[in-house]
């Protein structure tokens, strides 16, 4: 017996346009004929269509289905094992995500709820790229001085926002005036500036030794979202980020040997 294409799209749940697609592109062409020489689905082509539809919920591009069907005993296993640790990668970045639109829920709940008008007040050009902090969630999930700042960032006031904004403002404009003046990054005046950075770190929301601030320096020079957060775009200079990052892998150098000493 033979279906016409709206039968099968109708119990397949399928479209009809995405029949004739799979026809055109000779996935799943029907092999039968009506008496009136149209044509129709056999159950073998029934029997290929179900296989396509598993392996698209899988979430295999037609491309691939195509060569699976072709040769199934050669191909079949080895795609379904590969799409198998695609999958559970896929499952634990979504868990990771999941985890980050957790925590973003609690500091929207705790944290300091702020007019627009009072943001620009605070924060003034400073913006916090959500992506920027969605991928420095995941990467440093697992980093106590990381769950540690954002616990502290979420706990803190107004009034501590807009004490720590000015704070930051004095430090960036030393920062400016010392790239701008051409003092060296790995001067005393730079790295006495790096130095500064790293304690309003430590003061606002996680202890910062001298290896971690390096490692929040190298992520400033190489990701402008990053950056972007001491230093708004529209102050920011041509190799500033890498002058920044000369500047704290110098004070820490120095620190470090400054401790081994004593």
């Amino acid at each position: 017996m033979g279906y016409t294409v709206g039968q099968v799209s109708a119990f397949a749940g399928v479209t009809v346009r995405t029949l004739h697609h799979y026809d055109r592109t000779g996935l799943l062409s029907p092999g039968g004929r009506s008496r009136a020489g149209y044509r129709h689905y056999e159950d073998v082509d029934l029997a290929r269509l179900q296989q396509i539809l598993f392996y698209r919920e899988l979430g295999f591009p037609l491309d691939e289905i195509a060569e699976i069907l072709a040769d199934p005993q050669a191909n079949a296993l080895e795609h379904l094992r590969t799409r198998q640790r695609q999958l559970a990668d896929e499952i634990t970045r979504l868990q990771q995500l999941a985890e980050v639109a957790e925590r973003a829920i609690e500091v929207q709940q705790t944290g300091v709820p702020l007019t627009p008008e009072e943001r620009f007040e605070v924060f003034g050009e400073i913006a916090f790229d959500l992506s920027y902090a969605t991928d420095a969630q995941l990467k440093w999930r697992d980093s106590k001085g990381h769950r540690e700042a954002m616990a502290r960032a979420s706990a803190h006031t107004k009034e501590d926002w807009r004490r720590l904004m000015a704070e930051a403002a004095a430090w960036r404009a030393e920062l400016l005036a010392g790239h701008d003046d051409g003092e060296p990054a790995d001067g005393e005046r730079v790295m006495d500036i790096a130095e500064e950075h790293r304690l309003h770190v430590s003061r606002w929301f996680t202890p910062c030794p001298p290896e971690m601030h390096r490692r929040i320096a190298d992520d400033f020079a190489s990701d402008p979202r990053a950056f972007a957060l001491v230093v708004p775009p529209s102050q920011q200079r041509p190799g500033l980020a890498a002058y920044l990052a000369k500047a704290v892998h110098a004070n820490a150098s120095r620190r470090i040997h400054s401790e081994n000493r004593i």
